[in-house]
């Protein structure tokens, strides 16, 4: 559904008199097979939103090539956007609107009919839990409310395939639980969908499939199991307090229990072979040196390991 090569995006900006130029987009190659949710992960300001706005042809590739839905992005990109939907992360409802006439109006600009623009929006109404509040102002919703009504908006059309662009950011628990749900739901209606996101959580309950973005490029493809497999073993995470940090490190670095120590601001986090074999014998390490921890930890690799090793930092630091 999704196939790009070599995509890559760059923007200038002024300091004074130099010009600066900054490559949002390196060379990025995707793969995104029909009927799938893939998730585009990455820390804010990797380029996620830049390379999904290039997708949806809201702005121009410097170079590469992508075909969506069949239809190649740079020589027909009007062709393109009739089959897809995009739902912004500022949303795109307007406050004295309705969410009804908000959705018959998407419809009738890509050319339906007035009677199935109706029709449809009612069809969406209820599937998105939304009839109650239909024919209310949108400034009276809820965030999780609106941000229903945009990702309507985004499929009231029956694309072939949606762009989320972090569809939950800044909703409740509760919220972010339900649009879940509901984006579970057009991937078992046949549609793909494109999240862009930066919750851990988020990418691995919900994407069959997934790439890792830093600094404009993919450091890394694949299911979540798949990335989580790469990194063998068992993690431990020692809670320290700041002045204990750095003389725990140099303790512990280089064991022959631990394979890779990680620092951070409060601990320290250690890849083992056996978390089990491995935390009796840190205990026993720290307390020889007189360096009590304050916690201590024991899970398998999540996707933050993953981004951790491939790029040298934490994902939720970022």
């Amino acid at each position: 559904m999704i196939e790009t090569h070599a995509l890559r995006k760059s923007f200038s900006s002024r300091q004074g008199r130099e010009k600066k130029v900054v490559e949002a987009v390196r060379s990025v190659d995707l793969h995104v097979d029909e009927g799938e949710i893939f998730g585009f992960l990455g820390p804010n300001g990797a380029g996620k939103t830049t390379t999904l706005r290039m997708l949806a042809t809201l702005i121009e590739p410097d170079g590469g090539t992508a075909t969506i839905a069949g239809v190649d992005l740079r020589s027909n990109p009007g062709e393109v956007r009739r089959r897809i939907g995009y739902v912004a992360q500022g949303g795109s409802t307007w406050d004295d609107s309705t969410a009804r006439e908000e959705l018959v109006l998407q419809a009738r600009l890509y050319g339906v009919p007035k009677a199935d623009a109706q029709a449809r929006a009612q069809r969406v109404l209820t599937a998105f839990q939304l009839s109650e509040y239909a024919d209310r102002k949108c400034k009276t919703y809820s965030g999780g409310q609106r941000r229903r009504v945009d990702i309507a908006l985004g499929i009231i059309h029956e694309p072939k395939v949606v762009f989320l662009d972090e569809p939950t950011s800044g909703l409740d628990p509760q919220s972010r639980a339900h649009m879940w749900e509901e984006i579970r739901r057009l991937r078992a209606e046949g549609m793909t969908v494109f999240i862009t996101t930066h919750y851990l959580d988020e990418a691995d309950a919900l994407c069959d499939r997934i790439s890792i973005m830093d600094y404009g490029e993919i450091v890394a493809s694949g299911t979540p199991a798949e990335l989580k497999r790469e990194i063998s073993g068992d993690v431990v995470r020692v809670g320290l307090p700041l002045s204990a940090v750095a003389a725990a490190a140099q303790i512990l670095d280089g064991t022959e229990f631990v394979n890779k120590l990680e620092t951070q601001a409060d601990g320290v986090r250690l890849y083992v072979d056996d978390g089990g074999t491995a935390i009796p014998l840190i205990l026993r390490v720290l307390d020889a040196a007189s360096v009590p921890p304050g916690s201590i930890e024991l899970h398998r690799p999540s996707l933050d390991d993953v981004f951790l090793t491939k790029t040298g930092r934490s994902l939720r630091e970022n």
